[in-house]
């Protein structure tokens, strides 16, 4: 889309204002609305407005043109998961060098409060809103719309699922111990601990005793699955402009605070790997993330859309330019036969 299409009607509307009131033309906005002159004479505070606008306007389109160049590539997209797994498999050797009085050492930090906790609704929330407009904005089709979005539905509840299936594997698995009052320490300097039957991990840890479990680090798992989907949701937007889809201001930035998540949730990986190592715990969870990844967007979606199928991002929405030059080619052919 040309700059001059993002810019604000109400600009428009003063250039045409100005342009009745005697003034001859403006530079800045010569090139978005027609009949103006290149010998330019315009209010100062509308130019200064005219001119901001078009450079964060050009800001956009340069960051987001880079950035879905880079994640659109081929080699991007075949390889992230690589990327990701080596992370994973590296990350806890970080924690020799990092040091552990660091504002990221602490769990109570902000990031992981903020956006840890509840980065499956983040997820949701940015990547649902890029899919809906990318998609609406081409189909003009709430169900098509929805279709898109199922996808992430889908991926959430296997999420869901994989959570009650790993806390039921933990709570079958561990045992609840009570450590000693009388001060009674064994050699190595650690209490002596009393095994509590019948306690859940829940309850085992309200009441101030410890568990002892195996247990899969499900930050892991959440963090590699909504990285991988991500990358497949927003990975689409390159071929999209490359093809002459239209994209407005709305959804480049959507894109770009996309972007942003995904580079956040690869730091805060990072972070934990780092400063709470757990090295078979997160390992497992990330391959976890990592399959579920590979089941529904290398599997399930590549079946095509169906009852049971949402089909892959950017179905139907990377062909629209190609798509109307075979609808105008074969119109002119009707026109010659007739």
């Amino acid at each position: 889309m040309s700059e001059g299409s993002l810019m604000p009607h109400g600009y428009k509307r003063q250039c045409a204002d100005l342009l009745k009131n005697g003034y001859s033309s403006c530079s800045i906005c010569c090139s978005n609305v027609s009949g103006c002159c290149k010998n330019p004479v315009l209010n100062a505070s509308v130019a200064h407005s005219l001119s901001s606008w078009m450079f964060l306007n050009t800001m956009l389109v340069v960051l987001t043109d880079l950035a879905a160049r880079l994640l659109g590539n081929t080699a991007f997209r075949k390889h992230f998961h690589l990327f990701l797994s080596a992370v994973v498999m590296i990350g806890p050797a970080l924690s020799l060098w990092v040091s552990q009085h660091s504002i990221f050492a602490k769990r109570s930090h902000f990031l992981y409060r903020m956006f840890l906790r509840s980065g499956w609704g983040w997820t949701c929330i940015f990547v649902g809103s890029f899919v809906f407009l990318l998609s609406f904005s081409v189909h003009r089709s709430l169900s098509i719309s929805v279709r898109h979005l199922s996808r992430l539905a889908v991926a959430g509840g296997l999420w869901f699922g994989f959570c009650n299936l790993l806390d039921l594997l933990e709570n079958t698995t561990g045992s609840c111990y009570e450590p000693l009052t009388a001060g009674l320490e064994v050699a190595n300097g650690q209490p002596l601990l009393v095994l509590r039957e019948g306690e859940s991990k829940s309850g085992c840890l309200t009441a101030g005793m410890l568990w002892r479990g195996y247990e899969v680090s499900e930050d892991v798992f959440l963090l590699c699955l909504c990285c991988l989907l991500l990358a497949e949701e927003i990975a689409v937007f390159g071929p999209y402009l490359s093809l002459g889809g239209i994209s407005g201001a709305p959804l480049r930035i959507l894109f770009l605070f996309c972007v942003l998540l995904l580079w956040l949730w690869l730091f805060l990986l990072l972070c934990l790997l780092a400063y709470f190592p757990q090295f078979p715990t997160q390992l497992i969870g990330g391959a976890l993330g990592c399959l579920s990844w590979r089941g529904l967007y290398q599997g399930w979606y590549r079946q095509g859309p169906s009852w049971y199928s949402p089909g892959r991002p950017g179905l139907g929405l990377l062909n629209t330019k190609t798509s109307s030059s075979e609808a105008q080619v074969a119109q002119r052919s009707h026109g010659d036969c007739n």
